[in-house]
Order: structure tokens, then sequence, then C-alpha cells
């Protein structure tokens, strides 16, 4: 049997990129895909695409970013295949500025589609699967979110961005913890492939190889990584994110607490120096911000 065979999963923005990807690869895991994007046309042609190959799956494009258009999400799924198992925020967009030559809207919007977008289907699915476990339904649930190496480790130029796949992560981080008990799990990923954004912002980077040599930008290596989060086999992960790019997966090493220095009593100001210059003697060297 199919590793996704009989599970329901929404996919945001999977008109194309790595959505189109991981939606492919659900389908010829057996999923039933629910391709949601704002572009109504690219996401009827993956739709179609799946449909074309014997799978199943809907197109849908409606909006992420209010829990009113993102219930619509859920109804469709609930209507076409009876219940939703697996939920990929992977919908996105980039307003890249320096810091200082943000506009408001440039904000607003990257936090909007990131942030936003990843809290309202998370709500509303999260809502429907705690109700189903309380009622005594089994639940086996994903939440897949999407951070970056610009939330993880900060990229110049893109301060906004940065800023909202960070809270990502950490969104993982709680959600992981509170769904838990519902049946729940959340993961994220920091996916580093060729898309629209990518090919906008390093067009030169993510270009694919004319030679026929292994295409390591190639939204389709991501994939299997999110096919198995997706998974029933998958249960017992939950609350990491992990980084994906060409046949490299690695787990992110997060905040935690590091070199520590303890007086046991007020620090003058005068000492806090010495301190710091000694924390930071001892403390493994940051990664550095992308673009620096």
């Amino acid at each position: 049997m199919a590793i996704c065979s009989g599970r329901t999963v929404i996919i945001t923005g999977a008109g194309g990129g790595l959505g189109r990807a991981y939606a492919l690869a659900f389908a010829a895991a057996g999923a039933n895909v629910v391709i949601n994007d704002i572009r109504a046309d690219a996401a009827q042609d993956v739709a179609g695409e799946i449909r074309a190959n014997g799978g199943q799956a809907i197109a849908n494009s409606d909006d992420i970013t209010t829990l009113a258009t993102a219930e619509r999400i859920v109804e469709a799924a609930v209507a076409a295949f009876g219940e939703v198992h697996v939920l990929v925020n992977n919908a996105g967009v980039l307003r890249d500025r320096m810091f200082i030559s943000l506009s408001e809207e440039d904000w607003d919007m990257v936090m909007r589609v990131h942030l936003k977008g990843h809290y309202c289907l998370a709500n509303l699915l999260g809502r429907r699967w705690r109700d189903l476990a309380k009622a005594g339904t089994p639940v086996d649930a994903r939440i897949i979110n999407t951070s970056s190496g610009a939330g993880l480790q900060g990229s110049v130029g893109q301060s906004n961005y940065s800023a909202a796949k960070g809270g990502i992560a950490a969104l993982t981080l709680v959600q992981a913890a509170e769904l838990a008990r519902y049946g729940i799990t959340a993961n994220a990923l920091a996916p580093a492939a060729r898309t629209s954004m990518t090919e906008s912002a390093m067009p030169d980077v993510v270009r694919k190889p004319e030679d026929g040599s292994f295409d390591a930008w190639a939204p389709e290596n991501v994939a299997p990584l999110v096919v198995w989060l997706g998974s029933a086999e998958s249960a017992h992960v939950s609350g990491q994110v992990f980084e994906s790019q060409g046949g490299r997966i690695s787990l992110g090493d997060g905040w935690r607490t590091g070199v520590t220095r303890d007086k046991g009593a007020l620090w003058r100001v005068e000492e806090v120096g010495a301190a710091i210059d000694a924390i930071l003697a001892q403390a493994p060297a940051a990664q550095r911000v992308w673009g620096s």
C-alpha cells in the first residue's frame, strides 16, 4: 500500500515550485490532494495533472490569510474527500528591501502571507482534530510548516521575510508541544530549491545545470521528506525543523541556553564586559547571516 493511501492533504501555494512538487509526490504516494493557490489557473493545472495520472485532486483558490476564507478550503476538502489529515503550509511571498528601505506595506504583506497564513488553516484544522480526538475518534494528523534558512540564520535584504520565517519555526515548536495530546504532530522544514521566489532573488545560483548533472536545486528533491512527514510513519517525529536541499537533509539546531556565567549575586556594570567576553570566547561561532 502507498505510504499516504487514504490520507487527504491540503497544500497551500501548490500551483508551482515546491508546492507543485509536493502535490505530485503526495498523489503518487496515494493521497487525496487539495491544491490551494491564489492563482486559480495554476491550481487547476496541477489538479488536472494529478487526475490525468490517475490520482485524486481538487483545486482551490481561496485566501489563506483570513479564517473565513480559509474555512472554505477546509470545507472543500471535507466535501470532496471526507476528512483532512495533513496540512502543508507552503505559500509565500517576497518583498525584499534593506531594512531601512522597507515600507509598512512591505512588512505587512510578508507577515500576513507567511505568519497569518500559517495560523489560519492550522488553527481551523487543529480545532477540528482536537474535537475529533475528544469525541473518541483516533487522530493521526500532521502540520508541516515552511521556515527558511533566512529565518534560521537571517538574510541580508530580507529582514521581513527572515522575521516571519523565524516566527514560523518558533510557532512550530509551540504547536508540537500543545497539540501532541490530540494526535497531531507539527514540524517545519527550511527548503532550498528553485522556485519563482528564489529565481527572482538569486537566478544564477539556482539555475538548472546544462550538463545533465544532479540538479541540486530541483524542488522534487525536497518532496520525499515532506511526503514522509505527512505519512503515518512519522508519528514519532514532532517539534523539529529540517533543512533540505538537493540530496541533503539536516536537523536544525535552534536556540538553546548556551555558555553561561552565574555569579550567584548581582552583577556590577563594570563586571559585565569581562563576563560577556569570557562567554563569547567559549561559545561556538554562529552561522553567518546569508549574504554577509
